[in-house]
């Protein structure tokens, strides 16, 4: 007997048959992705009224194998249409919405995030990037680090001190801020597994106009709390435009053929494939340990694989990847070494394993330690007390941040 789990969700025969009256490889990436705007497919959990259907997150799985059914090119996907949005749609004025809202449907812009700081990483609410009003503009000084994507961002998802005598969550204002301008610079970080995803930004006297202010003055932790729910409940899919400059004016169907590429390799580097290689190649296929250790890993990924594409708690789903990452990583690493510390081509098993090791330590700090994590889940999710917080309710000038004191860099009383 058939389990009505089973069943076709409502919404798949018309996206099907959408894609196969409108999908045409023959077009530029631009005017598909304003034939997939228009249709409200291509971000199918935003409103009606702002370029999608107004479905539930739940809705993604379906319409993405209805597009890989097809061959059809993705939406565009950065931090602009995955946490900008929704942050705009909750907060932002009609104004903003109608202003950056058609530009990211279209995927004319790219977004980024700059919220983490040197000496404010987990603790978020103690940024000293400071804003100082000047007529109708915002004059902002600070640093933010660990910002994906920055490199080949238009905008920016900015937090800033607006006021440094009053408490840490009760001073800082929420920004769209323009990349291009001089005051901004951009440093890529280069990481230990050799990649350059992240980068440091500076800001020096970099201008906000007013009307690029999201929320209220002071009320940016409310509006950033809406931005850090969406950033553990998304389920990301799409094109990220980063590093192809022309990519809009490119063949929709040449984009295609190049993802399907990346995809494959993206598969190769899946922690579960490299264990599951390296178990192959190793000479412990009997040993009960090592078999042990390949199904624990195996049963992991099939459990990440099932929270990927559902609406559960995005706490837990970070937490899951992380351990799924370091176990897989340990796994493998048994199993082939010490060949797993060498360096070695990308694609041979070696580099895989060897790669898989030097990055599973991001993925228990970026987006949220894993620490955070679990505080959200016990306090939110099981009631359990909170967390003391020493000097929460103290002015935040008189707060010690990171090494540096005084924390209360802001000098300058903001003129409101």
């Amino acid at each position: 007997m058939s389990s009505t789990q089973d069943a076709p969700e409502p919404w798949t025969a018309e996206v099907e048959t959408w894609l196969a009256a409108n999908w045409d490889p023959d077009i530029t990436v631009r005017a598909w992705w304003d034939r997939l705007a228009t249709s409200g497919w291509g971000q199918p959990t935003w409103p009606t009224t702002w370029f999608g259907r107004g479905l539930d997150i739940g809705v993604h799985a379906s319409v993405r194998a209805a597009f890989d059914s097809a061959g059809a090119l993705g939406p565009p996907v950065s931090i602009g249409q995955l946490l900008g949005v929704p942050t705009l749609l909750a907060h932002g004025t009609a104004a903003q919405q109608h202003l950056f809202i058609p530009r990211l449907a279209r995927g004319e812009e790219m977004w980024c995030q700059l919220f983490s700081e040197p000496d404010s990483g987990s603790d978020l609410a103690s940024a000293r990037t400071r804003a100082v009003r000047d007529g109708d503009e915002w004059i902002i000084d600070g640093q933010k680090v660990w910002v994906s994507g920055a490199r080949w961002s238009n905008r920016g998802l900015l937090l800033a001190r607006t006021d440094a005598d009053v408490p840490k969550h009760a001073g800082l204002t929420f920004f769209v801020i323009d990349l291009d301008q001089p005051g901004v610079e951009i440093r890529p970080l280069h990481q230990m597994n050799g990649e350059s995803g992240f980068s440091e930004v500076f800001l020096t006297r970099a201008r906000v106009p007013q009307d690029q202010a999201v929320g209220s003055l002071n009320g940016g932790w409310t509006v950033a709390l809406t931005t850090l729910l969406y950033e553990r409940s998304v389920i990301p899919w799409g094109v990220n435009p980063e590093g192809t400059d022309d990519l809009l004016d490119r063949r929709a169907g040449d984009i295609v053929l190049s993802q399907r590429i990346g995809e494959a390799s993206d598969s190769r580097a899946d922690p579960l494939s490299i264990v599951l290689d390296s178990f192959s190649r190793s000479d412990r296929r009997s040993d009960p340990v090592a078999r042990q250790a390949v199904a624990q890993t195996y049963v992991h990924g099939e459990i990440a694989r099932w929270l990927g594409g559902r609406a559960v708690g995005g706490s837990l789903r970070k937490l899951h990847r992380s351990a799924l990452g370091a176990l897989a990583a340990g796994t493998a690493m048994d199993l082939i070494a010490p060949e797993g510390t060498l360096t070695h081509d990308a694609d041979h098993l070696v580099g895989r394993v060897q790669k898989l090791t030097l990055s599973v330590p991001s993925l228990s700090i970026k987006g949220g330690t894993d620490e955070i994590q679990r505080n959200i889940v016990g306090e939110r999710v099981l009631g359990l007390p909170r967390e003391p917080q020493i000097g929460r309710d103290l002015p935040f000038r008189e707060l010690e941040v990171g090494i540096q004191r005084p924390a209360g860099a802001v000098s300058d009383r903001n003129q409101h």
